[in-house]
């Protein structure tokens, strides 16, 4: 990890200082277990309930470095990249170099060995002042670092995991022409020849795409067994066959890449499968669910820096010689945001315990993304229409937040599918 970063620095303070004391409460108990070796390392108190927004000093720790990091690197260069619908590489290398790309990824492979919740704390931070960046982030550490953590062989891990935690962006390409909410239709092969596998197809809306530096690509190796046949494969950039295709032109998060990627024939070893053969349904509807926490986590910060860029102006505005904060009215419209901002974040930071503690989430998952997108999009609104006219403008940043809010109801799920989801599990109760 480099030492020079923020996120390092304040991970090894905190790290001292829990080892020096802890006192840990019913639910900090059980995230003991979890993060502990022996809980007779750890001092016990009376168990007492912890609020749900508690955070361990690690995940405060992340939390802040990226908050500085949003506000120093990113907070600069925002609008310019939106404009160009552009990533600035800097961005990208400052991150890396801040361990804000491998926050999961264990201590063993240069990574920070942090929690889920602390990279959904990332996500959030990025988010208030940009969804573009923190979609990115989301994507690397939720999805590509955690699959290959999670089920990536020895091998694989070794060769990549120091990569991802370092210099090299990661792409998840599932989606396809024909295979969006229906993502198991998908139409990329895998054709065995010899000891090698052979891709292709055409992989749509893929995120990350235009500066990643490997893909994990869902392809079916046995299409006679349905979904059952999908597979999950580790492709580098450099395969021989492999293309980025042309960044799509969006309405919003536009400086976060989304493009086709095509495979004609790409050659990868056996030996480049991750996990088992076949499998790769299941990991996408595993890895996916904990994607839609991360997302949750977007939705809640930028969200929060809508209201965060509102409520100064508030205060400062004055009509009939009264701040507009005082007319009730306004007030009242400030208190329902709050309120159900707040809502939305504590569904997302339950969630993403429950991913700590291998609780069932999927149904918790949905809820938090469904909710949190609805208050995305709806705060971010009410904040142009509390701005007035200066809202309509780029000035505050207030519109490329409701611009950008738009794809929380759509990508990793659309909210109709979140909804199924609820629904099906919620009746299944009481069958």
């Amino acid at each position: 990890r480099p030492k020079s970063s923020w996120a390092t620095m304040l991970l090894q303070r905190a790290t001292s200082a829990r080892a020096a004391r802890r006192v840990v409460s019913g639910a900090a108990r059980l995230r003991a277990q979890c993060y502990s070796t022996s809980l007779a390392d750890v001092e016990l108190a009376a168990p007492q309930p912890a609020p749900l927004c508690a955070l361990l000093e690690e995940e405060q720790a992340m939390a802040e470095a990226a908050s500085r990091f949003a506000r120093e690197r990113v907070g600069p260069v925002v609008q310019s990249m939106d404009e160009a619908g552009k990533m600035e590489a800097d961005v990208i290398d400052g991150l890396f170099e801040h361990g804000l790309m491998g926050i999961e990824i264990a201590e063993e492979h240069g990574g920070c060995g942090a929690t889920f919740t602390a990279a959904c704390l990332v996500v959030e931070e990025l988010a208030k002042v940009d969804p573009a960046v923190s979609v990115m982030v989301d994507i690397h550490n939720t999805i590509i670092n955690n699959c290959v953590s999670r089920w990536a062989s020895p091998e694989l891990q070794r060769e990549w995991l120091p990569r991802l935690a370092s210099d090299t962006l990661g792409s998840f390409c599932l989606s396809e022409a024909g295979s969006g909410s229906d993502a198991f239709a998908l139409r990329c092969a895998a054709r065995r020849d010899g000891d090698d596998y052979l891709l292709s197809g055409e992989k749509l809306w893929i995120s990350n795409s235009a500066e990643a530096g490997v893909f994990l690509v869902m392809a079916n190796a046995a299409p006679e067994k349905g979904h059952r046949g999908i597979t999950c494969f580790v492709v580098p950039r450099e395969a021989a066959g492999l293309r980025v295709g042309p960044k799509e032109d969006k309405l919003g998060i536009r400086a976060s890449s989304t493009c086709p990627v095509l495979l004609d024939d790409v050659r990868v070893p056996a030996s480049a499968v991750l996990g088992e053969v076949g499998a790769g349904y299941r990991y996408a509807i595993e890895i996916l669910n904990e994607g839609r926490v991360g997302i949750g986590a977007q939705m809640v910060g930028l969200a929060q820096g809508a209201l965060d860029r509102t409520l100064p102006y508030l205060h400062e505005r004055r009509q009939f010689g009264t701040p507009l904060i005082e007319f009730q009215a306004v007030a009242h419209e400030v208190a329902d945001l709050t309120a159900e901002l707040h809502a939305a974040r504590l569904l997302v930071y339950d969630a993403a315990r429950r991913q700590e503690t291998g609780t069932p989430l999927v149904k918790e998952a949905a809820m938090a993304k469904l909710i949190a997108s609805r208050v995305a999009e709806k705060t971010a609104s009410k904040c142009i229409e509390l701005l007035g006219g200066v809202g309509f403008t780029k000035e505050y940043g207030v519109e490329k937040l409701y611009r950008d809010a738009k794809i929380g109801a759509i990508y990793e799920g659309t909210s109709n599918i979140q909804l199924n989801t609820i629904a099906k599990l919620v009746s299944a109760q009481y069958k």
